[in-house]
């Protein structure tokens, strides 16, 4: 049996947070023995907003070895690095050329970077969803994991698939969505999504002492003014977290115990903090162990890069001769 082939990606920010672990990483991972699955390391989404040249490099490596920590397999599926394989950036252009300028002007996250990075409004800011269709239909993936606020891309990819097969024949799968119904975590403020910018975000590689740090002075449930007021757990996002690290028996109790104030937010917090660093400890021993065999993680993304080129090379030398810029001798 054919499997369905998967694409997804992850930018090289030089910090993988929770919210990247619980949100992507963790389903990536349940996903490659049921599908065909091509991770990619996206570094040209990464350079639409300010970066670190100089760090760049050691961010995109960073991201490799840390995936591969958490358990993505380069045995089983293809992970890579997005520049590696240039025809990302080839049919990017062609696609462009079909895509109406006003559907860019409407996504929400042009928007909202727009607001972030007043100073550097790119014409890759607007672009961006057009490589990320591009990242997808480039292998004729079937499948693409995101979370709610990635819906609008995806509908905007399939709107481009089509729009691309009607004028030029079928060519591209139109992706549908995967949806992880994992709690969304949300920064340190419990206001604002966790995101490394916004510097309230948990590292999943960061020292135990850091984390706990971190949690030790994050935000709960405000309306809890005194440790003997009764809590409610529904708008904390500590107990969102216990959702994502913690066992049933686990949250059922803390549940119960926040609502009628038998435990307070820091006994709430320790106990996270330890079920957290139950999952976390072995992920960055396995990433420190990579970091010592760096020929390991080069090998991994060389090998992905090959396979992801062999695969983009064939779909690019069919979408050439559909619209018309390869030149082929009669036969």
């Amino acid at each position: 049996m054919v499997k369905e082939r998967i694409f997804s990606g992850i930018q090289p920010t030089g910090v993988i947070h929770l919210g990247n672990y619980v949100g992507a990483l963790k389903n990536w991972v349940a996903l490659q023995d049921e599908y065909d699955c091509i991770f990619s390391i996206v570094d040209y989404h990464a350079i639409t907003i300010e970066y670190d040249v100089e760090s760049f490099r050691e961010s995109i490596l960073n991201a490799a070895r840390t995936l591969m920590a958490c358990g993505i397999n380069p045995d089983t599926c293809r992970l890579f690095i997005q520049s590696a394989v240039p025809e990302h950036t080839e049919l990017t252009w062609i696609l462009n050329c079909i895509t109406p300028l006003g559907d860019l002007e409407r996504m929400t996250q042009f928007k909202d970077k727009s607001q972030q990075h007043r100073g550097n409004i790119n014409v890759g800011l607007l672009d961006y969803p057009v490589l990320q269709a591009a990242d997808i239909v480039l292998y004729k993936s079937h499948v693409v994991p995101v979370g709610e606020d990635q819906l609008q891309h995806i509908e905007l990819t399939r709107r481009i698939a089509r729009r691309f097969n009607n004028r030029f024949g079928d060519t591209f799968p139109e992706p549908r969505y995967l949806l992880s119904h994992t709690p969304k975590i949300m920064g340190l403020d419990g206001k604002t999504k966790m995101s490394k910018s916004l510097n309230n975000y948990i590292g999943i590689l960061e020292p135990p002492d850091d984390i706990w740090e971190k949690l030790r002075t994050s935000v709960t449930d405000e309306n809890r003014k005194r440790r003997n007021d009764p809590g409610n757990p529904e708008i904390c996002n500590l107990f969102t977290m216990h959702k994502s690290f913690s066992s049933q028996d686990d949250i059922i109790t803390i549940n119960r115990q926040c609502r009628t104030a038998e435990i307070g937010c820091i006994e709430c917090k320790k106990k996270l903090f330890e079920n957290m660093m139950r999952e976390l400890e072995p992920i960055q021993q396995k990433a420190a162990e990579l970091k010592k065999t760096p020929d390991v993680v080069y090998g991994a993304l060389a090998k992905g890069a090959r396979q992801c080129r062999e695969i983009a090379t064939r779909v690019m030398e069919e979408v050439r001769v559909k619209v018309g810029i390869r030149v082929q001798r009669d036969a």
